[in-house]
């Protein structure tokens, strides 16, 4: 079992920036890949951005290359998602996943989740 822990979410104004954490606890943290994903009311959860186990491979969404960076920190079990340029369309709850491979961006490839972080971006 892994247990995730998101933290950092908030209200910003748009063009502004906020930096997303998620401590892991559990298992070996470096086993896995780490996923961000995020959730709109009213929309399916949908793919923000992942990484490989040692953080060599990023991937993002279209909608967030250029202006998210996902990134990782084994020594202390904790993974980031740096949102810039914010747009009031980034408004969800953001959870962060662990899986087995960073390369897919589908929900059932992760098989651990956190409880999730509200960000709202206003206009």
């Amino acid at each position: 079992q892994v247990q995730l822990v998101e933290s950092g979410g908030g209200l910003v104004q748009a063009g502004g920036s906020l930096r997303l954490s998620c401590a892991a606890s559990g298992r070996t943290f470096s086993a896995y890949a780490m996923g961000w994903f995020r959730q709109a009311p009213g929309k399916a959860r949908e793919f923000v951005a992942s990484i490989s186990r040692r953080g060599g491979n990023r991937y993002y969404a279209d909608s967030v290359q250029g202006r998210f960076t996902i990134f990782r920190d084994n020594a202390k079990n904790t993974v980031y998602l740096q949102m810039n340029s914010l747009k009031p369309e980034d408004t969800a709850v953001y959870y962060c996943a662990a899986g087995g491979n960073a390369y897919y961006r589908a929900r059932n490839d992760y098989d651990y989740w956190g409880q999730g972080t509200q960000v709202t971006v206003s206009s």
